[in-house]
Order: C-alpha cells, then sequence, then structure tokens
C-alpha cells in the first residue's frame, strides 16, 4: 500500500510522521524549507504533561543533537510553577511580600506544570529521530502545488529542484496557517484576525524566582494606559528567559529602544533595583488569530495544526493542540491503511479534535473581555479579579476552561449501553493516568510506553500481582479467561496488568485507545461488553476489501 504524503515538516507534521511510523506505516514529508530550523529562542511552545510524555516517546531523551538542552527541558517539568505577581488591592487578602508592599506572590500550580521550550529545539529532536527511521522519507525544496485524489489514493505534485508527482494511500496537510492543501481542498478558514498582539523578548538573566514561571497583572510601574498592563515570563534551559508584554489594540510598530526600554523596566521592576545584568538572545512580535477550519477531512485528505485551527490567547497552547491532532489521527490512519477502509474511524477524527479545538476557543472568545475589557464587573465587585486572574493563570497552567486536556465523551467511537461499566477517577474519554503495569513478557513498563503501537490496550487491575513472578498468575484466576477474550477482539489488543489504578477496585479492566484516552472501565471480565466497546472505538465492524470494492461499486453504477 501507498505511504501516507505529510505536507510540512514543522512539529505537527513531524509527529505525525513518527507516530506512523511507530506503528508500521511509511509516510513522505514534504518540506517546503530547506530541512532545517534556524535557532529563534523566543519562538517557543507549551506542552502540556501528556504532550510532553508523547515527544519523549517518539524522539528518545537525550536526543542526539538536542543533547544537554533537552535533558534541561526536561528535568524543568518536574519543578516549574506560576507565581502570580498582582498589583490589585482585590488581592491584599492573599498576603503581601513582607519586602515587596505593591505586589502579591501566590503559587498557582496543583500538579505538573506545562512545559517551555524553544521551538527549533523541539523540531530538532524530531528531525534527529526521523533521521534514523527507515520509515521516513523527508524532502525538502518541495512546494506542493497539486493535489488529486480518488477511490484508491491521492497523487500529489510538487515544483522545486526535485518537483514531481508523489502516490499516497492519504495526505495530511500540517503546512501551518496559509495551508496550500487546505486552499486547494477549497476549504474555508473563518475566524478573527490580530485578537492579542505580543512583544517577545527572550534573555539570559537572572530573576527573584527561579525556575518558576510568572504572570504580572498591572505592574506598579507601568506605563499610562494599558501598554504594560500584562507580562509573563517562562523559565527556559540555561538561565534563559522568555518575556511577553502584552501589546494594546492596534498595529503601532514596536521599535528595538521601545522593547529594551521595557526589557529594562520589568528587570529592574522584579528585582527591586536597578537593571540587573542580562543578555539580549532574541527578540520579535507575536500576533494571535482565532480561526478554525471549516472541515478537517476531505476524502482522503486531512487537515491538522496550524493547518486546521490557529488559537492562542490568555495561554492557550496552540501548538499543543496540534500536537494532539497528530496523535489522534495517527492511530486511525494506521490502522485503515493495515486493515482496510473504516470510514466512521475517520470521519472521528474531525468530530473529536475540531469539537475540542472549537470549546476552547468558544471558552477564550467569551473570556477575553472580562479579562482584556476595562471596568465592567472587575472595577466593582470585590474579589472579582482575584477570579479573573486565576481563569488567565489557568489557562497558562493548562488547567479549566482555557487549558485542561480536552477528553472524548461526546465521540462517535464512544461505546453505548454497557451493563458492566463502573467508574474511576479517569473518565470515559479523559487521558489515562500513567501507571506502573506488567506486560506480556513479564517486564514491568510505564503504561504511557506503550501507547502509540497501533493497538488497543486492555489493562487488569490486580492487587499483587507486582510482587509474584508472572509465571505464577498468568494462568491462574481470570486471567485465561480473560487473555482468551482480549485475543478474540476485531482489532489488535495488548493485554496488560497493574497493581493498581486510581479509583479502580480489584479486577477492573480498562480499555484504552491508542493515544491514551479511556474508552471504559468494566467490572471483571466481561467478554461481550470488552468486545462491543472494542468494536464501537474502531468505528464499528470494518469492512473486508472485497466488502469495500463491491460497496465501491455499487455507488458508482
Amino acid at each position: 500500500m501507498d505511504p501516507v504524503i505529510i505536507v510540512g515538516a514543522g512539529p505537527v507534521g513531524l509527529t505525525l510522521a513518527l507516530s506512523l511510523a511507530r506503528q508500521d506505516v511509511p509516510s513522505i514529508v514534504l518540506d517546503e524549507g530547506p530541512g532545517k530550523d534556524e535557532p529563534r529562542p523566543a519562538r517557543t511552545v507549551v506542552l502540556r504533561e501528556e504532550t510532553a510524555a508523547l515527544m519523549e516517546l517518539l524522539t528518545g531523551v537525550p536526543v542526539a543533537e538536542a543533547g544537554a538542552r533537552w535533558a534541561g527541558w526536561r528535568s524543568m517539568r518536574r519543578k516549574q510553577v506560576m507565581r502570580e505577581i498582582v498589583f490589585d488591592d482585590t488581592f491584599d487578602e492573599a498576603g503581601l511580600d513582607a519586602t515587596r508592599s505593591d505586589t502579591t506572590h501566590s503559587d498557582t500550580t496543583a500538579g505538573p506544570s506545562p512545559l517551555h521550550v524553544a521551538q527549533h529545539i523541539l523540531t530538532g529532536a524530531l528531525r534527529a529521530a526521523i533521521s534514523g527511521q527507515a520509515l521516513v522519507k523527508l524532502v525538502a525544496d518541495s512546494r506542493l502545488d497539486t493535489i488529486e485524489q480518488e477511490s484508491s489514493g491521492v497523487t500529489a505534485h510538487t515544483r522545486g529542484p526535485k518537483g514531481t508527482w508523489w502516490r499516497g494511500s492519504y495526505l495530511v496537510g500540517c503546512d501551518g496557517p496559509r495551508s496550500t492543501v487546505r486552499k486547494l481542498q477549497d476549504i474555508r478558514f473563518p475566524g478573527r484576525t490580530a485578537v492579542e498582539r505580543h512583544a517577545v523578548a527572550a534573555l539570559r538573566t537572572e530573576l527573584p524566582w527561579p525556575d518558576q514561571a510568572l504572570l504580572h497583572r498591572m505592574p506598579p510601574w507601568r506605563t499610562s494606559g494599558p501598554s504594560a498592563a500584562e507580562i509573563t515570563g517562562r523559565p527556559l534551559p540555561d538561565g534563559v528567559w522568555r518575556l511577553d508584554w502584552l501589546l494594546p489594540p492596534g498595529k503601532d510598530l514596536v521599535t528595538p529602544e521601545l522593547l529594551v526600554a521595557r526589557i529594562r523596566e520589568t528587570l529592574a521592576g522584579w528585582a527591586g533595583r536597578p537593571t540587573p545584568p542580562y543578555e539580549l538572545l532574541d527578540t520579535g512580535v507575536h500576533t494571535v488569530h482565532h480561526r478554525l477550519a471549516r472541515r478537517w477531512r476531505a476524502g482522503r485528505v486531512f487537515l491538522a495544526g496550524d493547518a486546521a485551527h490557529l488559537l492562542g490567547t490568555l495561554g492557550t497552547h496552540g501548538l499543543d493542540e496540534g500536537l494532539r491532532d497528530a496523535d489522534n489521527l495517527a492511530w486511525k490512519l494506521a490502522l485503515a491503511w493495515h486493515h482496510g477502509p473504516h470510514e466512521a474511524l475517520l470521519d472521528s477524527y474531525q468530530a473529536e479534535r475540531r469539537a475540542i479545538v472549537a470549546a476552547r476557543l468558544r471558552a477564550a472568545d467569551q473570556a477575553l473581555p472580562l479579562l482584556r475589557g476595562g471596568g465592567g464587573l472587575r472595577a466593582y465587585v470585590p474579589g472579582s479579579a482575584r477570579g479573573h486572574d486565576a481563569m488567565l493563570a489557568d489557562g497558562h497552567l493548562g488547567r479549566g476552561a482555557l487549558g485542561a486536556p480536552g477528553t472524548y465523551a461526546g465521540s462517535p467511537l464512544a461505546p453505548r449501553h454497557l451493563e458492566g461499566e463502573v467508574p474511576v477517577v479517569t473518565p470515559p474519554g479523559a487521558p489515562v493516568t500513567d501507571v506502573r503495569v506488567t506486560a506480556e513478557d513479564g517486564t514491568f513498563v510505564r503504561l504511557r510506553d506503550r501507547l502509540g503501537r497501533g493497538a488497543l490496550l486492555v489493562v487488569l487491575v490486580a492487587p499483587g500481582t507486582g510482587v509474584w513472578e508472572r509465571k505464577h498468575w498468568v494462568s491462574a484466576g481470570i486471567m485465561p479467561r480473560l487473555a482468551a477474550a482480549v485475543t478474540s477482539l476485531p482489532c489488535p489488543a495488548e493485554l496488560l496488568v497493574a497493581e493498581s489504578y486510581p479509583g479502580a477496585a480489584a479486577h477492573t479492566v480498562l480499555l484504552v485507545r491508542p493515544d491514551g484516552h479511556l474508552v471504559t472501565a468494566l467490572s471483571g471480565v466481561r467478554p461481550a461488553d470488552l468486545y462491543a466497546a472494542a468494536e464501537a472505538t474502531v468505528g464499528g465492524a470494518a469492512k473486508t476489501k472485497a466488502e469495500a470494492q463491491a460497496g465501491a461499486a455499487a455507488g458508482s453504477a
């Protein structure tokens, strides 16, 4: 069967290629550029815990050419928090810093914080992983100009030094906001332009709060008007910080002199003394747009990442969502590539991912007037500013409506009417908790390490199994019956055993999708429920090749 054609060699396209390779699906990545990325310390990305784990799974740690910088980024995940620094009388009851009466400091993180990393380091790590991957062909200097598709596949033409025709089974546009794939498929991309603008600087310096992300609302040294009403700071490896200043609406030019003045003013204000030493590494202006493609699928052509959606106001994580697109789509394409047409499964990509991004865009649009508009409730209701600032911090920290990972509870793949379903801490459709499990060969691994292999995971919660050799319990109790049920499922599945899982009783059976989202939890071994849930997860009963060809012939008659 022909490989999957991926248009675009940014983080989303490279992640999709590696995810497909992990499931034995070949791909061709068409890179419009020269095949390398310019280092830009001020161009950074924020990744939630689950997405960071996916990157580590696909690239390995340490990564060949990223070396210590990637390792440093990885270690920072365990200690990064966000510190709110708010100049606002409504925060007095939270307790003032003894040495700085103009600010309130409060650590707002609960659980792992998102990871912050320069995008060129992430892309470099993905490229390094692809360089040793035989199933991925990366083609530089290849600009797409034509797509033709029929029932059996897709043909794409590129121009440039290596201009040629490419044949593929499917094509995925990961080619950014100005997506050629989207335009060639005549898919509308409505939304709002320049929702927010930020001046950005990457610099090496020492701040009073090492390794802590900062959110400073209304600093006392701000100039008149809203021009410096909000500042965020994120720590990067090697003592580097990314600082963002929210700009007022409009298209006023941000000059180098203005940006340097802002840097000096901010550092002096935070240090409480003359501007501390700093080394300016990179600057820029980041403009945030909100857009959502009408369709994410057109036959054998799909959109992912910035080609399908743009978001990023109030701390929402645009690239993180794009990487989740790739993770969601990869296992569905892999199953269809290996086992024949699964139209309902492929349709579910748009249904699941577009719904999550649309909900996040709605939440941001609803919050913007409250958080960015002057006056209103914030000026009159005691404590309202605290709620608004907490909402903004939630966006940056990956919590709440603005930032929490999306769930697929309303997915068309969700099974219905399972008699043996029981609740656990993880609701159906949400990402599973990473626990230690015993694999079929008797080794102990993390649950996340088994994701992305193209198989459903069936996890039996069996307290006590961790202290006994596998040979002593693999043929005892309910294990033989469960193993037989897993073997009989309508799609590939792997049986794992866990000592415990949050909220799960002994002998609970979890069914997990290849992208790490929980399908269901069952009380004990229930072959009929397990089969029904697995069948629903892959979009219903798959057609055989002969049935698909017969259906296509009947439809064209």
